[in-house]
């Protein structure tokens, strides 16, 4: 039996406890009932804070932490869309080759100094925006047919032969360089990091997803239809083509916007739907606000411990993602191995 409605206000008031936590936890420490009455107070409370505890949880971490909610909301999101759309179990945000096409992006500002806006935290986010949107037009010409429709089979083939030449570039890149704090300046970016998250990425961040949030919604019924087949959602009414390329580039452009601003973090948009489907069933009514839940949830704690796991030193979100994205795929295999 599927539970009903009760995930929603479990998952919200789970996210907004673990985000609650977060402004708090950091290099300073500062207490839960502080970081509320900071909050509180830009929120119209007249409540006295100190300049210090306002800038540590207002200016530094709330940012920080609404970044990460949204990246792992749409990261989570545009999976579970993909996975529907290509009734491949293994789709994720990274299909189209969007994460190496943002790595050549970046890695060419990073160690080529290829940018207008010159070497840092900006020029390195263009490029990598700039670069996965090259891999997503590079992607979809090769699979799209004569007819202009969009295979499955032919969208993944496309996106592993593009991300595989993305990635010969990059390796070339960083080892012909002879800069030996390429590699490491490289590894950083593609493992993902929120720190430079500041207020204008964070609300940059949830103004796609939420936009993404209210067009993907509005094809459920078709996304529903999907689980039967091509031909059983044409004869459902839906236009297959239209929907498939729709979702296909909202996904892409989604994707393309969070990997700009934090790097590719990889099994939140693999691991969390399937998580997901486990409690709420396939329907996309409710399957895709709670794996956006779900994923900002996820993403909320892992860039907590990254940043407080090691005193002095940030772990990279990525690493912590595939330390526990990684068995949970496995258990949901042995799961699924068992029940055929």
């Amino acid at each position: 039996m599927r539970a009903g409605w009760a995930p929603y206000p479990l998952l919200a008031l789970a996210l907004a406890a673990a985000m609650l936590l977060a402004l708090g936890v950091g290099s300073v420490r500062i207490d839960p009932t502080v970081v509320a009455e900071v909050v509180a107070r830009r929120f119209g409370a007249g409540l006295d804070v100190s300049v210090f505890d306002d800038r540590i949880v207002w200016q530094l971490r709330m940012p920080r932490v609404l970044g990460a909610a949204a990246t792992g909301a749409g990261l989570a999101l545009c999976g579970a869309v993909l996975q529907s759309l290509t009734r491949n179990d293994l789709a994720e945000p990274y299909l189209l080759g969007i994460s190496g096409g943002a790595a050549v992006g970046a890695v060419s500002v990073l160690v080529l100094g290829v940018s207008v806006a010159g070497v840092g935290a900006v020029g390195v986010g263009a490029g990598a925006f700039a670069g996965a949107l090259g891999a997503l037009v590079l992607v979809l010409g090769l699979a799209a047919g004569r007819t202009g429709a969009l295979p499955p089979a032919r969208v993944v083939l496309a996106g592993a032969a593009v991300g595989q030449i993305c990635a010969a570039y990059t390796s070339f890149i960083v080892i012909m360089s002879g800069d030996h704090d390429a590699a490491r300046r490289v590894l950083n970016w593609t493992l993902g990091s929120l720190a430079g998250v500041r207020w204008t990425g964070a609300v940059t961040l949830l103004a796609i997803v939420a936009v993404a949030f209210v067009l993907i919604m509005a094809y459920t019924s078709a996304l529903d239809a999907f689980a039967f087949g091509e031909s059983a959602a044409g004869s459902l009414g839906v236009n297959v083509r239209a929907t498939r390329w729709t979702l296909l580039l909202v996904t892409a452009l989604v994707t393309a916007g969070l990997v700009s601003f934090t790097g590719a973090i990889g099994f939140v948009g693999l691991v969390v739907p399937h998580l997901v489907r486990l409690v709420c069933g396939p329907t996309h009514r409710r399957l895709l606000p709670l794996s956006a839940l779900a994923g900002a949830f996820l993403l909320v704690v892992a860039d907590t411990l990254a940043r407080s796991l090691v005193d002095g030193q940030e772990i990279p979100i990525g690493v912590l993602t595939a330390v526990v994205g990684a068995p949970v795929f496995a258990w949901l295999l042995r799961r699924e191995g068992r029940s055929t």
